[in-house]
């Protein structure tokens, strides 16, 4: 059940970072919704590594096969099955890794819960494994739109350089036309150059990619343990290297106190809202009717290429490690169209559980 998401809109992914392909499938979806695969295509490409950014070497064509639940451009109401093959990985990069543990990878704690794992690229715990969800969250977000629901997501820090943009004052497309996905070009320049020096200097860079969901109605969720909030934290502690969670005013409301937290209710024109949303669009586990807003933390890439560092092998004896390879000096700027996916996948699951979809 671990490779698998949701509970009426599912989604189950497949594969490895050295294997074949990776893929998916989306099951739960109604008949008859229009989908652009070209879209689907769009937001995989924007996945894709780009230099300034810090992205890796490798690269991979993306090139998505729907094989199933689409035709003609429509849902057909069963599973859609997507695959995306592997056709630029290097296995020979991690010859040298086949019996060391790294450092704060999947490495050890993969080979003791499974007493075997694939050490090319770490395996199923590589990050390429997002690239399915990306493609699977296209679809979901274009079924989501049928409901006015809309998904933005972009970089709001990379170490200690962050942007405090308000998201109304940009577009999705204007995330994605900065190869770091923040739409502040001052922030942006400050971040490529932090991450060339980090480059430089054989090290990573963290950050934090930031979310909002407008469109949501009141009462999608469940209390308890059904939370929306939960739902949503689940979909994006999924992700490799996400470290932290928060939505709302998240760990600054801990330094607030209530009344400076106090969403107060607006009525007008047969509509509920509030004068501020501290709550981050959920009350009491369950949407009501602002914007969702969310953030997620990601830490430093642990793989430092021609840094060396201290480790033990498979025999549990002292030994060191010379990162190589190709690898992302900061996965914020790719990881943007991966929440984005993720915060669809949850939040058209949440919509279908709640009936409002």
């Amino acid at each position: 059940m671990s490779n698998k998401l949701g509970e009426r809109v599912t989604y189950m992914s497949f594969g490895e970072s050295h294997g074949p392909a990776v893929g998916a499938i989306l099951d739960g979806i109604s008949a008859g919704i229009d989908i652009d695969c070209a879209y689907v295509q769009r937001q995989v490409d924007r996945r894709k590594p780009a230099a300034a950014a810090g992205g890796t070497a490798r690269r991979e064509s993306d090139e998505v096969e729907i094989l199933s639940g689409i035709y003609r451009g429509k849902t057909l109401g069963t599973p859609i099955g997507i695959l995306i093959r592997n056709n630029d990985a290097r296995h020979a990069d991690y010859a040298s890794t086949e019996n060391l543990y790294r450092p704060n990878h999947a490495d050890y704690t993969w080979q003791a819960r499974y007493g075997h794992r694939d050490h090319r690229g770490g395996g199923r715990a590589s990050a390429r494994e997002t690239v399915a969800r990306v493609a699977a969250g296209a679809i979901a977000s274009q079924v989501l739109a049928t409901a006015g629901v809309r998904v933005k997501a972009w970089t709001q820090a990379i170490g200690s350089i962050s942007t405090g943009m308000d998201p109304a004052t940009f577009t999705g497309d204007q995330v994605y036309e900065s190869p770091l996905r923040c739409p502040d070009r001052y922030a942006a320049e400050s971040m490529r150059m932090a991450i060339s020096q980090a480059r430089e200097q054989h090290d990573t860079l963290g950050g934090i990619v930031a979310c909002s969901i407008h469109g949501v109605p009141a009462g999608v969720g469940d209390p308890i343990f059904g939370k929306l909030q939960a739902k949503l934290g689940a979909a994006m502690l999924s992700i490799p290297a996400v470290k932290g969670f928060e939505y709302g005013d998240g760990f600054a409301a801990a330094e607030s106190c209530g009344s400076a937290q106090a969403d107060i209710f607006i009525a007008g024109h047969g509509t509920i809202s509030t004068a501020t949303n501290h709550s981050g669009g959920i009350q009491g586990g369950i949407s009501n009717g602002m914007p969702i807003v969310l953030r997620v933390a990601f830490k430093p890439i642990a793989t430092m290429p021609g840094r060396t560092v201290d480790t033990v092998d498979t025999a549990g004896e002292t030994a060191s490690l010379t990162f190589g390879g190709r690898h992302d000096v900061c996965c914020v700027p790719r990881a943007v169209p991966v929440v984005e996916a993720m915060a669809s996948l949850a939040i058209l699951d949440a919509m279908a559980t709640s009936g409002r979809i």
